[in-house]
């Protein structure tokens, strides 16, 4: 005689419902919708979105894409923002992994409130301190130079650098710092070899957000760029909408081209985003 037995999936709290499906759906759509009209419209002439601004192109016009491509203006722009993306991403990882090292693995007065400044940092958004730090910026002589975007860059993106780096670090084993250093490894070696490789996903995360956040900076370069040989591209945004405010397809396009690098930048480092904040938090 067998007898069969039912077993019952119960809930682990981890399946999501038709609610929160729907919920995350409906948020995914009221993020994407925005870029894909921008997308889009860059696509269309001014008579098709005039006539039925919701609409696909129809036909679909290339020449708004071309005419920025060809443009000397958008690509020294767009060099701009890659030197200072490039220069501010590498320079706060650097000294942010360096940082997170000595408070994570040493012990030292003040360490405690060291580590808390840092936390403080995050609570200090640039948009408070914008004032004085362009007088400052002008006594450096920085005003209308690339330095003057990159140096508060980089003081800004070391907090968030140094809270997401030093759980990593913390997390690291002592047995293995203890046998590199009977092997006769030294403190750089250990840190080139062993720290930094170990610490990889979380110094791609913040390399990455350092990146994005870098490429969509609108307010400082306002403050700091004067000249357009030297503009950003958020600012090249500005501009080009200025001047061609009567050429709703052309901006568009503008604006597609000026945010498809941080866009695609950031899906393709998408879940080593995610893998390193996890980390951290673990951490």
């Amino acid at each position: 005689m067998s007898a069969t037995t039912t077993v019952s999936r119960k809930p682990t709290g981890r399946d999501g419902g038709p609610v929160t499906y729907f919920v995350a759906l409906l948020f995914v759509g009221v993020c994407v919708a925005p870029v894909l009209y921008i997308v889009l419209g860059g696509f269309r002439t001014n008579a098709q979105i005039t006539t039925d601004p919701a609409a696909l192109p129809d036909p679909w016009v290339g020449a708004n894409y071309a005419g920025v491509l060809t443009s000397s203006v958008f690509w020294g722009e767009f060099a701009n923002s890659l030197i200072v993306a490039l220069a501010s991403t590498a320079s706060i990882v650097t000294l942010g992994l360096m940082v997170s090292f000595v408070i994570a693995r040493y012990d030292f007065r003040f360490k405690g409130a060291m580590y808390s400044l840092f936390a403080a940092g995050l609570m200090f958004p640039m948009v408070i301190a914008i004032t004085p730090l362009y007088l400052v910026i002008k006594d450096l002589g920085l005003v209308d130079n690339l330095l003057g975007v990159i140096v508060p860059q980089i003081a800004f993106g070391l907090p968030t650098t140094v809270i997401i780096l030093v759980p990593f670090l913390r997390a690291i084993p002592n047995e293995i710092e203890e046998a590199a250093a009977l092997d006769g490894m030294s403190r750089l070696g250990f840190f080139f070899r062993m720290v930094v490789p170990l610490s990889l996903p979380g110094v791609v995360t913040v390399g990455i957000l350092a990146f994005v956040g870098s490429w969509n900076n609108y307010l400082l370069p306002l403050y700091v760029l004067n000249s357009q040989a030297n503009f950003t591209l958020p600012l090249g945004v500005q501009v080009f909408s200025s001047q061609y405010s009567t050429d709703t397809a052309k901006v568009l396009a503008f604006t597609s081209l000026a945010m498809l690098p941080a866009l695609v930048f950031f899906s393709v480092f998408e879940k080593r985003i995610v893998g390193g904040l996890t980390g951290a938090v673990k951490g």
